[in-house]
């Protein structure tokens, strides 16, 4: 697909996307708008990942959806892939998409899948046969060989799935209970050494090689970056008692001052529970915030989609995330001129995949370039913060650009300069689209699992003392 083709059926696409417009209640002063198109977008999102989904019970990582006959799916999956699958289906139900019968059946499903799945130490790995549940070992688009790995920030997404799935059907709690109760999140823990903070931060690892004796062997990396998706991992397991609350004092807000990064921080040390933290900030277009590693816009928001940061830390979290997209719509239209914003990990409109960002709201050095090409999986995530700009900046790339796919939902990226819109829906991306509509159609939806227990009583003390220098 390319940007000629889409104009030439410009005018088409415009009008319908007026008619989905004009069934939207307006717009409120606050920003806030109304729940059309919103619902015809999740129902073709959730068909994506209906489809991506094989009769094993697993969601595969990818699917072509260029051509006029039936999509191609990859064959890997990956346990984000998983989750992913399994929020979907709760969120369809919730939003009365399909019956509780369906629920049940898809639910238990996957869970059976996930049973019979390889795992090491707890956790699982990272790359699966999404047809068979078999571990890959050679990868299915090039026969290179495939390291057998567990990821930190991957099985936290798995988790959160299974977690949301239990919620949704009781019959399934003891399943999911045995599931995760050997997921222990110490294994992927470094703790603290005052003596050498290097060896000893106090953070996770991005993960294992489980193919070496003993632990197996660790990744060179720890995840250090506070703002990015990796939290999730971090508060499932101070939820769950495997980790430390100083844990979350110990990840870093921005890195020190001096230390290389993309701005030199401002900020102040503050003791809190007994732990020394640098409360650093960086300040883009006149706002003070927290960066995130990169610069893109899943690291900061899709952790908020299931623990409610903004409510239960709403002049730290909250703020942040709101200046953060402020910052990504300011960098799209005013700094780059694009005309359309949302830059964040995606399949590359030509094939392959790339990491997209604004490289000023990223700790990195050289960090994530937006090189033109937006995600459309980055405006859903800016919903709760600026959802009249995310409708208007969606509806446009669905005009302009062709990017809005009545079978499947929003391609993965679109080139802003080219025209080239991707051909791939990607379960990652998919997954989080899902997620974000039905935050804003039925508010807590997917939240409930991490609204109580140890997210209650844990975790939220932690977010309540926040106090970021922004």
């Amino acid at each position: 697909m390319n940007r000629r083709t889409f104009l030439t059926t410009a005018t088409l696409t415009a009008a319908a996307s007026a008619t989905a417009l004009a069934g939207a209640a307006p717009a409120a002063a606050g920003g806030s708008t109304g729940r059309a198109p919103l619902r015809t977008w999740f129902e073709a999102t959730h068909r994506s990942l209906e489809a991506m989904t094989t009769d094993f019970g697993l969601t595969t990582d990818k699917m072509d959806v260029s051509g006029t006959g039936a999509p191609v799916l990859s064959a890997q999956t990956s346990p984000t892939n998983i989750g992913c699958g399994l929020w979907t289906t709760v969120a369809a139900a919730g939003l009365g998409v399909i019956d509780s019968d369906t629920l049940r059946r898809r639910l238990t499903r996957t869970v059976a899948a996930v049973e019979r799945l390889e795992r090491a130490h707890g956790f699982w790995l990272n790359w699966y046969d999404a047809h068979d549940g078999s571990l890959l070992t050679t990868w299915p688009e090039t026969g290179d060989p495939v390291r057998p790995f567990l990821s930190s920030v991957d099985n936290a997404w798995l988790v959160t799935g299974l977690m949301i799935a239990a919620d949704a059907d009781p019959s399934l709690r003891p399943r999911v209970a045995r599931l995760i109760e050997d997921a222990d999140w110490s294994y992927f823990y470094t703790p603290y050494d005052p003596a050498d903070p290097v060896a000893g931060p106090g953070q996770l690892r991005g993960g294992y090689w489980p193919d070496k004796p003993g632990k197996g062997e660790p990744t060179g990396h720890h995840y250090g970056a506070l703002n990015t998706e990796p939290r999730m991992a971090s508060y499932l397991g101070i939820a769950d008692g495997s980790l430390p609350p100083e844990h979350y004092w110990h990840v870093f807000r921005t890195l020190l001052p001096g230390m290389g990064q993309e701005q030199e921080p401002e900020g102040a040390w503050v003791t809190i529970d007994g732990v020394r933290v640098w409360q650093g900030h960086y300040t883009h277009r006149g706002r003070k915030l927290v960066p995130t590693w990169g610069g893109s816009m899943f690291e900061a928001l899709m952790v908020p989609l299931f623990v409610p940061e903004p409510e239960w830390s709403p002049r730290s979290w909250g703020t942040t995330h709101h200046r953060y997209v402020r910052g990504q719509i300011d960098h799209g239209l005013q700094e780059a001129g694009y005309g359309y914003w949302g830059f964040s990990p995606a399949n590359i409109p030509d094939g392959g995949y790339s990491e997209y960002g604004v490289d000023a709201l990223g700790m990195q050095e050289e960090g994530y370039n937006s090189k033109g090409v937006v995600t459309p999986h980055a405006s859903f995530l800016a919903l709760p913060y600026e959802p009249a700009a995310a409708v208007a900046n969606l509806t446009a790339l669905d005009r302009d650009f062709g990017a809005y796919d009545d079978r499947y939902g929003f391609r993965d990226s679109v080139d802003t300069a080219t025209g080239r819109v991707s051909d791939f829906v990607l379960a990652l991306d998919q997954g989080m689209v899902a997620a974000a509509l039905a935050q804003q159609l039925r508010p807590g939806l997917l939240q409930r699992p991490f609204r109580t227990g140890g997210f209650r009583s844990r975790v939220r003390p932690l977010l309540a003392k926040e106090r970021f220098s922004i």
